[in-house]
């Protein structure tokens, strides 16, 4: 494969979660294009399964798209030094209540890959115990619990949308729970 040059980044906006830039790369074929980067410092989600073999889902309000998700636990890392089973160890207790002794790597993926370095791990949680919901002062959500049919049904009608809900939920069914049958 032939290579590609970065001849120039561009810091276009600096955000809270994302910083935004612009890069002028040199192409293979010998043309130039510029390209957008969302660089962003990396996330953890939960797959936290209780002892009744529901999920833990939390119910939020997203600005993007205007309306209401069902997803699985996870928040962005504090650095990027951080490591992914901190964050969503902490994310599982902020968001839902629920402590566990330890996290199984499920899968990593990369969001959006065509503009946007976003990587999350994805862990399993298991051996649940309740503890209390630390929520950040701009979260509001709602901690419900569901069968693994039930949502596996919601993505399959396209009721969840959210990449690492559905990546989760599929590779926890597909590893385990099918598995364990």
């Amino acid at each position: 494969m032939e290579e590609y040059k970065r001849l120039k980044r561009e810091l276009v906006a600096k955000g809270a979660i994302i910083d935004y830039y612009q890069d002028t790369m040199q192409i293979p074929n010998g043309n130039v294009a510029k390209w957008d980067l969302i660089d962003h410092k990396g996330a953890a989600a939960v797959v936290a399964v209780g002892e009744d073999g529901k999920l833990l889902m939390v119910r939020q309000y997203r600005n993007a798209l205007e309306r209401e998700t069902l997803e699985i636990p996870a928040g962005g890392l504090n650095g990027r030094e951080e490591p992914t089973e901190t964050a969503a160890m902490r994310e599982l207790e902020e968001e839902t209540g629920y402590t566990c002794d330890h996290l199984e790597l499920l899968n990593s993926i990369y969001t959006t890959v065509a503009f946007c370095n976003e990587k999350i791990d994805i862990y399993l949680a298991r051996n649940l115990k309740k503890g209390m919901q630390h929520l950040d002062e701009d979260e509001v959500l709602q901690v419900e619990a569901h069968s693994l049919e039930e949502l596996k049904q919601m993505i399959f009608d396209c009721r969840i949308q959210d990449s690492k809900t559905i990546c989760g939920i599929l590779t926890y069914a597909a590893r385990f729970a099918e598995a364990e049958r």
